[in-house]
């Protein structure tokens, strides 16, 4: 017996170490310290879904970085009794191991609704801005910029958005301001649900300077796609491979979540 469990140890050390090797050589064979798998994912409040299983999903989905939209805090909804009084980016990040920050656009059912941002590394620092809200816009809505402290030192900006639903005009200011309020000095993720499909104004002239990361598959409503409307853009556009892209057919909400991998690739000196 005594052979048989010293045999099953060295069995499993070969096999850790042969894991830990491959995965080494994967890090250097493709810097992978460049690399960053990113999700973003409209929640709908948490109607549809539990925050146990929303965080299963993006834990077994393994991001990097997570951009959440509508994202509540301590509401109490008529139309979804099973969350009341619950801090969901609190909740999501425990449940996901990951770190978190929120930004409230406006007081709702007595609590707060928003956008947050999951993230495996440390914040250096957060701001939210909120965007222009123009006769006709529904409601205020906001980014919310986070530079977060990669391996080695590195850094990157990380930005969450929710932009209005009411029109392209009131949308296209807002992704003005966004453009105008986001520093590009260096490595920059958006995310998030701009309410605009690929052909509107505020896509395709307004974001035309970003690389677009996801696919061109419809992310709404989730029981029959017909509108693509959650994005994941990189800047500066020259600098970001996208190594990978998928939306997956989770009805977790009435989106559609995406997701990239894209890389880093520093410019030549």
């Amino acid at each position: 017996m005594c052979h048989k469990r010293i045999g099953m140890a060295f069995i499993l050390a070969i096999i850790w170490l042969f894991n830990c090797n491959t995965s080494c050589c994967r890090i250097s064979e493709t810097n992978q310290e460049h690399v960053l798998k990113v999700m973003s994912y409209n929640i709908r409040f948490g109607e549809l879904a539990s925050l146990k299983k929303l965080a299963k999903f993006i834990k077994s989905e393994n991001p990097d970085l997570v951009a959440l939209q509508e994202v509540d805090v301590r509401t109490y909804r008529k139309r979804a009794p099973h969350q009341n009084g619950k801090d969901f980016i609190t909740e999501l990040g425990y449940r996901t191991g990951m770190l978190t920050a929120y930004a409230r656009t406006i007081d709702y059912a007595k609590g707060y609704y928003g956008i947050g941002i999951l993230s495996k590394y440390p914040f250096l620092q957060t701001h939210k801005v909120l965007l222009p809200m123009p006769e006709g816009a529904k409601e205020q809505r906001a980014f919310l910029s986070a530079e977060i402290e990669l391996p080695e030192g590195k850094t990157i900006t990380f930005v969450c958005t929710h932009l209005d639903h009411s029109s392209s005009e009131v949308r296209i200011m807002q992704v003005n301001a966004l453009n105008a309020g986001v520093q590009i000095d260096g490595p920059v993720i958006v995310a998030g649900d701009f309410n605009a499909q690929p052909s509107s104004p505020e896509i395709k002239k307004g974001m035309a300077g970003w690389k677009q990361a996801g696919t061109a598959d419809f992310t709404i409503p989730v029981d029959e796609p017909r509108s693509k409307i959650d994005y994941i853009f990189c800047s500066p556009a020259k600098n970001w491979k996208v190594l990978d892209a998928v939306t997956p057919k989770s009805k977790l909400s009435d989106h559609f979540p995406v997701i990239a991998e894209v890389e880093w690739v520093e410019s030549e000196k």
